[in-house]
């Protein structure tokens, strides 16, 4: 983990999910290109990510130029047009991108992208209430998204075990190979926490890092 990782994600898409996940996976050491066709929103996001472009990904040559294939993970956030966000996961197929993250805004849409290359469709607003419902049978995952067969982000509950101690204490990365990249305290977000932040009793730690860590982490009490 960490600056180590050469791991490379590109985000298309600008939008609140795809800001979100972009400046995330950064703030977890990660390389991260963001794109978006719309340049007011690239230019707000230009000191957010490693590189930010303006560029139509429904355009093959304009996806080639960007070195794309080289990504190991391609996020498709685009929410708003879903023309263009298919065409931009069936691009990515054809170009040869590794992984293919993409979002839906239903069904039958995801259908359609799982039918096209999609190797992980996300549902954001479906999956709010699988969320909401989770949360009301005691698991202490409250959100969890799958970014690549290896990386997912977690926002979880702070475990008991961990209360009361700083995040340098609590040593996270070394014993389960996570980053904590932001802390919610109420309506107060800590970004980034420093290590010796005390995790409060009813901190929700937003987390990067290793599916299989990312696991360990879910099973504290």
């Amino acid at each position: 983990m960490g600056k180590k990782d050469k791991r490379q994600y590109a985000i298309i898409g600008l939008g609140r999910f795809g800001t979100s996940v972009a400046s995330t996976l950064f703030r977890a050491g990660y390389e991260v290109l963001a794109i978006d066709a719309d340049e007011e929103r690239v230019q707000k996001f230009s000191d957010e990510v490693t590189h930010v472009v303006q560029a139509d990904t429904t355009d093959e040559a304009a996806l080639k130029s960007l070195g794309i294939r080289n990504f190991d993970t391609v996020v498709v956030a685009i929410g708003e047009d879903v023309q263009a966000n298919i065409l931009t996961t069936l691009l990515l197929k054809e170009i040869g991108v590794q992984y293919i993250v993409a979002k839906a805004r239903n069904e039958l849409h995801g259908k359609m992208l799982t039918k096209i290359g999609a190797d992980k469709v996300i549902y954001p607003e479906r999956d709010m209430g699988v969320r909401v419902a989770h949360n009301l049978v005691s698991t202490n995952v409250l959100d969890y998204i799958e970014l690549s067969p290896n990386l997912s982000l977690v926002e979880v509950a702070a475990p008991r075990t961990i209360r009361g101690l700083s995040l340098a204490e609590a040593n996270l990365r070394a014993l389960y190979g996570v980053n904590v990249v932001a802390m919610k305290r109420g309506e107060q977000i800590i970004v980034p926490p420093q290590p010796d932040e005390k995790i409060g009793d009813h901190d929700i730690l937003i987390v990067v890092g290793s599916t299989a860590g990312v696991q360990k982490l879910e099973e504290l009490e």
